[in-house]
């Protein structure tokens, strides 16, 4: 049962959120709660349960610093690996009884020194809130002329319909994304006849992924440094190509031409892999990995329309050159609203305005992680620290020290609210904009969810992962305006806050 009051209230059970949870339950926070809307822990991962989904980070850096996993089968981690995971470690953690599922935020709204929550499963009062709903959580679905008329069945990747047989059917997959790529083929050999919409190619890449090896299996539990040096080995090999990501675009034509080489070599139709080929720098939409996908083109069952989709009708999708695609299934593989996510019109802040309508289409915030006008809010995947090179995983550890060191200045200071100085902000994110410009993202000239409505860039983090670490190592207390120390009144109704984790 949901309690009426608690210190800290996390919304979200995936990377981010189930994260931050353990660490307050490892530095004797017990006064917190775990909301997820879902019926499990995972986050995306919980979500996604579609046919070939895995991830394109290696296992070994796919994981928390403090939660190594020395038993991963591949290379890559697959969904139902990193679900398992996730299980895992609310058992080992203890953290079970913190988390609420099937509860969704509705609406919260800042009051003096705490949030007033409304929830699908009743109100709940806290003085911090921590919203982690992740970035890719959201499905987004084009608005088509005609699709309400689809006699077929449809859905996105991430609502897979597991009560639907594709054997045999004219399927038609919506998306040349990192879903696509994974989906198309492992539904190829199923289906009569796979049509895949592609609006811009993608740059796909050799992925080595490979089962784990027996040696590691043995040595890594005996000796868990050698996994962890192979962990920091991973990363330091990864982050260069923040580089070729931010300053140097050439630095990454190397791998345009593996690119080119494994398209040459996979796909037998010239005329097709001028369709496959990209028009824009590799890294401006998000590189993918997969050895499949250009063979899977190359199937006669499968087809290619380059044209974009025009309209749906009863029985089947029309493309833009008027080309008629029979089908009685739709897989929208579309992605997610990453700039716009539903959290931010449910959340009010001090001035009684929705973090959407502060934003305006813009996300913007200090560090990823607090915004100006919202007291005692932590964003955990925030605006500006997603990556095209690196794990995320990093970046939201970090994001979780800055949390735990905030917690740890409110108790010390006693301090009731926590909220950073709008200059400071606004010098943060002017300093984003001016780095981003001349990066990959911003300079490439494709379109990608990594802009917003105002073609502003307010999803990437515009340098190595380490200095991220480096900024939010130390809570800068400095950085946020100085507020009224704790009442005793307020120290008797907020129980527990002296628990706060330090």
């Amino acid at each position: 049962m949901l309690p009426e009051r608690v210190d800290v209230a996390i919304v979200g059970a995936g990377f981010g959120g189930l994260g931050l949870a353990i660490q307050m339950k490892r530095h004797g926070q017990e006064d917190f709660v775990v909301i997820e809307r879902s019926e499990d822990v995972g986050g995306t991962w919980n979500s996604n349960t579609y046919p070939g989904a895995q991830c394109d980070i290696p296992s070994n850096l796919y994981s928390w610093s403090f939660a190594l996993k020395p038993d991963w089968t591949r290379a890559y981690p697959e969904r139902d690996e990193i679900h398992g995971y996730f299980r895992d470690c609310v058992k080992h953690f203890g953290v079970g009884g913190h988390i609420h599922l099937q509860t969704a935020l509705e609406d919260a709204e800042w009051r003096e020194d705490h949030w007033d929550i409304e929830t699908s499963q009743g109100p709940l009062e806290a003085r911090v809130l921590v919203a982690a709903p992740g970035l890719l959580s959201e499905p987004s679905i084009p608005d088509l002329p005609g699709l309400h008329g689809f006699e077929g069945r449809s859905f996105h990747t991430a609502r897979w319909d597991h009560d639907h047989d594709l054997t045999g059917r004219d399927v038609a997959v919506v998306g040349t994304g990192a879903t696509a790529i994974q989906i198309v083929p492992r539904i190829k050999d199923q289906v009569r006849k796979l049509n895949v919409f592609q609006r811009t190619p993608p740059w796909v890449v050799f992925s080595l992924d490979r089962k784990v090896s027996k040696l590691a299996h043995w040595l890594y539990p005996r000796v868990p440094g050698v996994q962890r040096a192979t962990r920091t080995g991973m990363w330091a090999a990864l982050e260069p190509l923040a580089l070729g990501m931010t300053r140097w675009p050439f630095l990454l034509k190397g791998h345009e031409l593996a690119s080119r080489i494994m398209m040459r070599a996979q796909v037998s139709d010239p005329a097709l892999r001028k369709r496959l080929v990209p028009d824009y720098p590799l890294g401006c939409k998000r590189m993918l990995l997969s050895n499949e996908w250009y063979r899977a083109l190359d199937e006669p069952n499968v087809e290619l329309v380059t044209e974009g989709v025009e309209e749906v009708r009863e029985r089947s999708v029309i493309a833009a050159d008027g080309s008629e695609h029979p089908a009685d299934t739709i897989i929208f593989a579309t992605g997610f609203t990453p700039t716009d996510p539903p959290i931010a019109r449910r959340l009010r802040g001090r001035e009684g305005h929705t973090l959407s309508e502060v934003w305006r289409g813009s996300p913007q915030s200090y560090l990823a992680t607090t915004v100006a006008g919202f007291p005692n809010l932590f964003l955990l995947y925030g605006p500006n620290s997603n990556l095209g090179h690196n794990s995320i995983v990093y970046m939201l550890e970090s994001q979780m020290n800055y949390v735990m060191g905030a917690l740890k200045a409110m108790r010390e200071r006693g301090y009731n609210a926590l909220e950073v100085r709008p200059e400071v902000q606004d010098a943060f994110n002017e300093e984003m904009q001016s780095r981003l410009a001349r990066s990959v993202w911003d300079a490439g000239g494709c379109g990608s969810w990594y802009l917003d409505a105002n073609g502003r860039d307010s999803t990437m983090w515009p340098g190595f992962t380490y200095e991220f670490h480096k900024r939010t190592r130390v809570f800068d207390l400095d950085s946020y305006v100085e507020p009224p120390v704790v009442s005793r009144t307020a120290e008797a109704t907020l129980a527990g806050s002296s628990n706060i984790a330090t």
